[in-house]
């Protein structure tokens, strides 16, 4: 049987946890998403642009309080790579499980 395919962009540890984080959401602001993964701005800024240049994730800013703020949000075609890779690690561990 085939070893199933993991897809390297969202394979990283931080841009997994970040697509993860926003499966079950419309979107997150940036704020929220450094908290959650504990990360700086420019660290988090880093991750996310491999996921926007990869098509996974889309950005808006809004204007709250006088200032700008960016929100992040997983595309179509994110939610689609996210699942098929939370698939294949599924199969990589049912396998070690002897399942």
């Amino acid at each position: 049987m085939p070893t199933p395919e993991l897809d390297p962009i969202i394979h990283a540890p931080n841009r997994l946890q970040i697509c993860a984080l926003l499966m079950p959401l419309e979107e997150a602001a940036f704020k929220v998403l450094r908290e959650e993964l504990s990360v700086s701005d420019s660290v988090l800024s880093k991750h996310i642009s491999q996921l926007v240049g990869a098509g996974y994730v889309g950005l808006s800013k809004r204007t709250l309080d006088g200032r700008q703020h960016t929100w992040a949000y997983l595309t179509p075609a994110g939610r689609h790579a996210f699942t098929a890779h939370v698939a294949a690690l599924q199969i990589i561990v049912s396998h070690a499980q002897g399942s």
